[in-house]
């Protein structure tokens, strides 16, 4: 799984405070959780992950997520099976 968010950075580059910006911890907490949760669809984990982000830091303007199912059951010798979506956040 990789996780890629534009998040407003300008006041943490002049502040030097953690708390403005993206905290880092909490975003990993939030995808375990979201990843923890038996679901039929890789698409439908990778969208629950990014409305998660989206309503937990309004701020956040894009995210970009991939999932891939090590192993998937379709009958063949591959690595896996992955899915990417990325969303713009419109209420930034």
């Amino acid at each position: 799984m990789s996780l890629r968010v534009a998040y407003p950075l300008e006041k943490a580059m002049e502040s030097d405070n953690v708390a403005d910006t993206l905290n880092y911890a909490a975003l990993f907490s939030l995808v375990s959780h979201e990843m923890s949760i038996p679901s039929n669809l890789i698409e439908h984990v990778a969208s629950r992950i990014a409305k998660a982000v989206f309503s937990r830091w309004p701020e956040t303007e894009t995210i970009t997520v991939r999932i891939t199912k090590e192993n998937p059951p379709m009958g063949a010798d591959c690595r896996g099976a992955s899915v990417e979506i990325a969303l713009i956040n419109d209420k930034t």
